[in-house]
């Protein structure tokens, strides 16, 4: 048996994928940027892929978008971007969030009713405003009837060769609740690290970013496995210039990945100073594909757009196989509702 998904803010297809290694059929994936659009058109012509506007989508019938009625769909997911907004007091429910990212995915929410739901983000969330755009958030699930379950989880605890914590809130509709139980995937035993993916030899500019002329010359002094205090502090405070004084380990910065340790987390933008990550056998930074293998994703998973594109579309992906682990988790409380 399939259980049936659409997917809101898909970006590249790494929450997308997981889930349907998990079981999931998505009958709907809505994602506005063409390039990340094009990757899951271009992966899976089956997906009805929506390249558009999910505020313009949200306010059309969803029932006959998706062939789909009211309290049908097994799962709602995705990870919408939450600007800033606080719990007023006044628990105005949806309006206390118009005008937000988060607001067109409660309208789905509201809309189709699903019976289960997934929303990830950002560790983040969970303190942004003193704890109160979070509060809201889950005010407004229950609101929709949902009973919510929620945890940080550690991609690297779920076979992927990174450390990339998500906040995973699920959500199971209220007269279901009583009739099934939820709980989150179990760490595996092995976490893989940097040598256990598949290491390009010096790719090309036109799939991988390279460092400038003096940035690689200092890069080539650092270490695998070290940073800015494993080379001549003369040289680290040339290099670091403001930031040198600034407060804190910075232990970001030239960053070089060693072999037997799991990456940190994939970025959008591979040249960020205070976030290096450089290769551990090259002096350069990971590849496209090498970061994407990062993310668990498999080799056939091709990126469209420009190589910027690309590294912004895997460094916004939720990890292939954390993804399939929550996935495996919620198929096993819908089973529980046959």
């Amino acid at each position: 048996m399939s259980y049936k998904s659409i997917e809101l803010f898909a970006g590249a297809g790494g929450l997308a994928l997981g889930l349907e290694k998990a079981g999931f059929e998505h009958i709907g994936l809505i994602e506005f940027d063409k390039s990340a659009a094009e990757t899951l058109s271009k992966n899976r012509k089956k997906w009805n892929v929506l390249c558009e506007d999910v505020e313009i989508v949200a306010q059309r019938n969803l029932e006959k978008e998706f062939n789909i009625k009211k309290g049908e769909l097994d799962l709602l997911s995705g990870g919408a971007p939450c600007q800033s907004f606080s719990y007023a007091g006044k628990r105005l429910g949806l309006n206390d969030v118009r005008g937000t990212m988060f607001y067109h995915y409660a309208t789905f929410l509201d809309k189709l009713q699903p019976k289960m739901f997934l929303f990830e983000n950002v560790r983040g969330l969970l303190t942004h405003d003193k704890g109160r755009t979070y509060e809201t958030i889950l005010n407004i699930f229950e609101d929709e009837g949902y009973t919510t379950f929620h945890s940080v989880l550690n991609a690297w605890d779920y076979g992927v060769p990174q450390k990339r914590e998500r906040l995973i809130t699920i959500g199971i509709r209220n007269d279901l609740a009583e009739k099934c139980t939820f709980s989150f995937p179990k760490p595996h035993k092995y976490k893989p690290v940097v040598r256990d993916i598949k290491l390009d030899v010096n790719p090309d500019k036109e799939h991988c970013a390279r460092y400038s002329a003096n940035k690689e010359k200092v890069f080539a002094l650092v270490p695998p496995g070290g940073y800015w205090r494993d080379i001549d502090p003369a040289i680290a405070k040339e290099y670091m210039k403001t930031c040198w004084d600034m407060e804190g380990g910075r232990t970001g910065i030239l960053r070089r990945i060693g072999l037997d340790e799991p990456s940190l987390a994939v970025l959008t933008n591979p040249g960020m100073k205070q976030t290096d990550r450089c290769h551990p056998l090259e002096v350069r930074p990971f590849s496209v594909r090498e970061n994407a293998r990062l993310q668990s994703f498999p080799d056939s998973w091709k990126f469209c757009g420009t190589l910027s594109a690309q590294y912004k579309q895997v460094g916004n992906a939720v990890p292939v196989n954390l993804a399939k682990e929550i996935g495996k988790s919620i198929i096993k409380t819908l089973e529980m509702l046959k």
